[in-house]
């Protein structure tokens, strides 16, 4: 049997950067991890590949493979794939859920196919639980509620930055009493504390509790508020100024609305070394500088989760800032 564990949390609670650090442990090499964004674009396959290919090979010996429709087929035919050779054999599977996803529906896939359950059993749902922002985004998103109400494992992130939250923690053992709340610094963390195999028949009392929310796990669901994915795109570097402003104004104007950020940018003072840009509610996180790109695709890539943003404002703001930084340090107009 294949264990197959399932990574989820709120948006901007660190799961790409946890399962990066994991794949770096010898324990997590020949891993296949199954990434599901939500957006135009898929940029965590890319933080964590090294390629834009459906399926790759990562320097770890891991694979990443990300969901294009159905998560049962994509699990399937992972599997087929190994089995002929045609891709290199994995001995475990990490599901990445977007941001915005009700774990229920995943759980309830993996749990009624009798085609997954011959050779695939679930291991651990694990949680990450933002330790800045997490106890406002419970009260706020019944996403974050579902996610934390389903999990074996709880994990606190960024308690480095924000200590430990009492109020959090008891957010969270109100909605799961029976999950062991652990903490990661920077997503480190032994990964034996996080996948040790959980009580399958406690999980399924748990989600036999909540009622699904939609038919298949990656098909779009109407969320609570009018959250949509805004993508800016670049082919030309961006001014490192312009990056600076740009996140300070979004920040400043859209305020509680501004659910998440994240993209790879190309930078006029750093070319070659794209930065990884984060933001969550209104902290902005310094960038984290790549020594080359991941893959074939160079253009700057930012996507933007938002609540009641027009779709137009974030490309229209950085144009405005960026012309008015090259004016500024050109002593000219921009053609």
């Amino acid at each position: 049997m294949i264990p197959v564990s399932i990574v989820t949390g709120f948006l901007g609670s660190g799961k790409t950067t946890l399962i990066r650090r994991l794949l770096r442990d010898p324990g997590f090499a020949r891993t296949a991890v199954i990434v599901n964004e939500w957006g135009e674009i898929g940029l965590d396959h890319d933080l964590i590949a090294t390629s834009d290919e459906t399926l790759v090979a990562l320097t770890t010996g891991c694979l990443c493979c990300r969901v294009r429709s159905d998560l049962v087929t994509t699990l399937l035919d992972l599997d087929r794939r190994r089995r002929s050779g045609e891709i290199p054999s994995y001995a475990r599977v990490l599901i990445e859920t977007s941001g915005l996803a009700d774990p229920a529906p995943i759980l309830q896939a993996l749990m009624t196919d009798d085609a997954v359950a011959e050779g695939h059993a679930i291991d651990t749902v694990l949680t990450l639980a933002d330790a800045q922002l997490g106890a406002a985004t419970l009260e706020r998103h019944a996403e974050a509620r579902r996610q934390a109400a389903l999990a074996d494992r709880l994990l606190l992130s960024k308690t480095d930055i924000a200590g430990r939250p009492e109020s959090l923690l008891s957010h969270l053992a109100a909605l799961n009493p029976c999950a062991a709340a652990l903490e990661a610094v920077k997503g480190e963390i032994a990964p034996h504390e996080l996948f040790a195999g959980s009580d399958p028949t406690a999980r399924a009392a748990r989600l036999a509790s909540l009622p699904l929310s939609a038919a298949n796990p990656f098909s779009p669901v109407r969320h609570a508020g009018n959250i949509d994915t805004i993508t800016v795109q670049r082919e030309r570097p961006i001014p490192a100024l312009a990056l600076a402003m740009w996140l300070q104004a979004l920040v400043e104007h859209c305020g509680a609305r501004l659910l998440r950020l994240k993209g790879l940018v190309e930078v006029d003072e750093q070319p070659g070394s794209p930065a990884i840009i984060h933001v969550v509610g209104h902290v902005v996180s310094s960038p984290e500088w790549l020594h080359g790109w991941p893959s074939t695709d160079r253009s700057t890539r930012i996507v933007i989760i938002a609540e009641d943003v027009p779709r137009y404002f974030p490309g229209r703001l950085l144009d405005a800032i960026e012309e008015e930084v090259r004016e500024t340090t050109t002593g000219g107009t921009v053609a």
